[in-house]
């Protein structure tokens, strides 16, 4: 039909709506690319279940990763030479350098200031030291280690020769082992203490033991022979150097003792070794120091006798016999008063008191002048003695002065043969002590575990090898699951869909092995025998399971999602006054993703469900459905399109439309369901996609429409072929049909954008081969169960 501008439109009949406008739900956006809510990719946060369940989806390559790797583990190890390691355990003590004065004698011996970190790891130096080494292998009687003597095997051998190179000496198994014994030997610390283990490696046990225990035996006595060495050339050079020493000691003797004659001096050797004239000075200058004391004081008490009342002089005021004349004279004095009053001048008494008087005070005037006179003398006895020790002292200083310069040089030769016996004494007692370090011959190193034979290989472990062998042959399968799962852009799970393609998920039709193990399960019995004379029924085209095995699970799934599309957009249906979409179109973005096989089904459900359903294949380049329901091809919706009927002949457009009868309708072919009709795809013609443009096509949907309860439109692939743009514009809505594993996010979201750029209401998307265990999702527990159910289900039924 037609409208004003010549446009196609739309069939309707009796007030039932096709437009898909009225279809389209508003909640979906009709821009292209992801939806704007869900920019992110999931696969990019996906948490520890995410990863949890594309583990178990791979857990087929995950075990043969591991097993391959355990098995190459496996047959590496097994022949390889079984290997022994014998351990040497020593104790590193400290040398006592304050024993005998051994750190005296020993120029190079250890600082006491080394750290213990230091002196272990110059142990395990000179341990691996190929000195040692050497003469461990002098004392077994093996000659030096060659590199590649002993150790190339016959792999190594024709690398060898394909290089031109000279090709190994073979030796004997010991002469082998001991080799390897010295080349795998290894000391090591054992942590923060002064034990080091010695670990030899070989392949004979004994040889491994014994090579240990030399290397132990051989590096004490070396540590021995290098201190007695040591001493041995510092009792040597000491030795020299004393003689020497003994000489110039002598010679500066002599030196000395002709100096001292020739310049006279002379020395004590009990008062430090100073000089006679330097004491005579000394003690000539205390002496003056207290004459002229003794002088200053007393001419002191001179002048002072001199100048002062002589009553007030101290040694005249101490004086008892001036005192008893003093107090004398007082009491002549007190009688003479006392007879003066009593009697006259000239009274005998009175004369006789003052004779008295008198002779006593003349006595008082003498023993005055006798003790002025007596302190004058000492005066000058003080002056004169001051005099003669100053002339003493002047001459002595002269006569020290001299012999002060002669002493100069005595003391220069005097330190020197001082320092030369210091040194001598010092080099002759260090003689000694070397002498007696030398002849203790002691080591510093203990063993503390000698080596015993080992009594098993401790490589190659095979457990451990196994072991390792498993987890990187699991791990090299996790990282290629993960990396394989990351590059994967496919659709798995249902969730998919509505995350990239924001539509709705109407269903999903999961595979043969998934929903009923093979495919043998699908007619009937689950792993139930057949009966003895009975022969399996033939196995029926996917396209008609919902048919042919109504109770199987892959039928209850076509039914599950013709339940959905039925109910999709109920409330523009109620808008718009249909009772459900009456024209669907069912397509896929790509080849191969199962269009056919879910549009037959859903065909098939629909017309169990007792409506008058028209299956039309519309793929008119690779059409299928005749095949499958087993019809002829030599007339359908290509001879329609071209104007034409049954027979090939041409009718008019619209002509048979208004009565009762249609051209059509004769190629429209009944097939062995009930209610369901087939138009198939007719002859293939050149140009099929323009006979879409025309008039026909909108025409035979409205008849389509008005005939059928629902017509099922199967079309090609539309990334490819634009005819399920152009059919979908008449139809109720487009079934997009994905397949898991195949299907693209970008070519579902690249079809999806197209249909909704178009105008095409997209009722929702059909999951095709989905499988439980292999998706992402968790939906295979509620799949299992409903297995285990219909398998229940189906064995009671029986």
């Amino acid at each position: 039909m037609n409208d004003e501008q010549g446009d196609l439109v739309p069939a309707r009949k009796q007030g039932i709506t096709f437009d898909a406008q009225a279809y389209a739900p508003p909640a979906y956006s009709v821009q292209g690319g992801y939806p704007q809510e869900f920019q992110d990719d999931p696969d990019e946060g996906g948490g520890l279940v995410e990863y949890w369940q594309i583990l178990r989806r791979r857990m087929g390559t995950l075990i043969l990763l591991a097993g391959a790797g355990f098995l190459l583990a496996v047959l590496v190890t097994l022949p390889q030479t079984p290997v022994y390691q014998a351990k040497t355990t020593l104790e590193v003590l400290e040398m006592n350098q304050n024993f005998m004065n051994m750190g005296s004698v020993q120029p190079l011996s250890e600082g006491g200031n080394s750290s213990l970190v230091t002196d272990i790891q110059t142990q395990i130096q000179i341990l691996q030291s190929e000195s040692l080494t050497r003469r461990v292998l002098e004392e077994m009687q093996v000659k030096d280690v060659d590199r590649d003597s002993g150790t190339a095997t016959g792999r190594i051998s024709a690398w060898r020769r394909a290089l031109n190179l000279p090709d190994v000496v073979k030796v004997d198994a010991r002469t082998a082992a001991v080799k390897m014994a010295a080349k795998t030997l290894k000391a090591r610390a054992n942590g923060q203490t002064k034990i080091i283990e010695v670990l030899v490696d070989s392949t004979d046990k004994q040889v491994a033991a014994e090579f240990a225990n030399r290397l132990t035996e051989q590096y004490i006595t070396m540590n021995m022979d290098a201190r007695f060495q040591m001493t041995e050339r510092t009792s040597q050079f000491l030795g020299k150097q004393i003689a020497d020493m003994r000489g110039r000691l002598e010679k500066s003797e002599d030196g000395l003792q002709a100096y001292a004659r020739r310049t006279g001096l002379l020395l004590t050797g009990d008062e430090e070794k100073k000089n006679v004239s330097e004491e005579k000075l000394s003690q000539l200058q205390t002496e003056l120091t207290r004459a002229q004391s003794e002088r200053v004081q007393k001419q002191s008490r001179w002048e002072m006798a001199s100048s002062a009342a002589i009553g007030s002089l101290p040694d005249i005021l101490n004086d008892k016999i001036l005192q008893e004349f003093q107090t004398r004279v007082s009491d002549l004095q007190r009688q003479k008063a006392e007879l003066n009053e009593t009697y006259e001048a000239g009274h005998p008494k009175l004369k006789k008191v003052e004779a008295q008087l008198a002779s006593v005070e003349q006595s008082l005037a003498r023993q005055r002048g006798d003790i002025l006179a007596r302190i004058k003398n000492e005066y000058e006895e003080a002056a004169r003695r001051e005099k003669l020790l100053l002339g003493s002292f002047k001459e002595q200083t002269g006569v020290v002065t001299d012999q002060s310069e002669k002493a100069i040089q005595y003391n220069i030769l005097k330190r020197e043969v001082d320092t030369n016996r210091a040194l001598y004494d010092s080099m002759l007692q260090k003689l000694k002590e070397a002498s007696l370090a030398s002849a203790l011959r002691a080591s510093n190193v203990r063993v503390v575990d000698a080596a015993m034979a080992p009594k098993r290989p401790y490589k190659p472990n095979l457990p451990i090898n196994a072991a390792l062998g498993l987890i990187c042959g699991l791990f090299a399968g996790v990282v290629l699951v993960v990396m394989t799962e990351r590059t994967d852009r496919t659709l798995h799970d249902p969730s998919d869909i509505g995350y990239y393609l924001n539509v709705p998920e109407l269903g999903m039709i999961p595979s043969e092995d998934s929903s009923s193990g093979i495919y043998g399960r699908l007619n009937g019995r689950a792993g139930k025998l057949l009966p003895r004379g009975k022969v399996a029924e033939p196995r029926q085209p996917m396209e008609l399971v919902t048919f042919a095995q109504k109770p199987s699970a892959l039928a209850e799934s076509f039914r599950s999602s013709l339940t959905s599309i039925l109910f999709t957009g109920q409330g523009a249906i109620a808008r718009s006054g249909a009772v459900r979409p009456k024209v669907l179109v069912v397509t896929s973005p790509s080849p191969g993703e199962g269009k056919t096989t879910v549009a037959s089904n859903l065909a098939i459900a629909m017309a169990e469900t007792g409506q008058r359903v028209l299956l039309v294949d519309a793929d008119t380049r690779k059409p299928r459905l005749h095949e499958i329901f087993e019809k002829s091809n030599e007339a359908g919706l290509t001879t329609v399109l071209q104007g034409r009927d049954a027979l090939g002949e041409p009718v008019t457009l619209g002509g048979d439309n208004r009565g009762g009868h249609w051209s059509g309708l004769a190629m429209i072919q009944a097939t062995q369901v009930p209610g369901l009709s087939l138009m198939t795809s007719g002859p293939p013609v050149a140009g099929a996609t323009n006979l879409l443009y025309s008039q026909w096509l909108a025409d035979a949907m409205e008849r389509f429409a008005r005939e059928y309860d629902v017509v099922f439109v199967d079309t090609p692939p539309m990334l490819q072929i634009p005819d399920a743009r152009v059919i979908g514009r008449l139809a109720s809505g487009v079934i997009l049909v994905v397949r898991a594993g195949k299907t693209t996010r970008d070519s579902a979201i690249s079809a999806r954008t197209r249909l909704r750029e178009d105008g095409i209401r997209v009722l929702g998307t059909i999951m095709n081969d989905w499988n439980p265990k292999r998706g992402r999702g968790g939906a295979s527990g509620y799949y299992d169960g409903y297995s285990k159910y219909r398998q229940k289900y189906e064995y009671h039924s029986s």
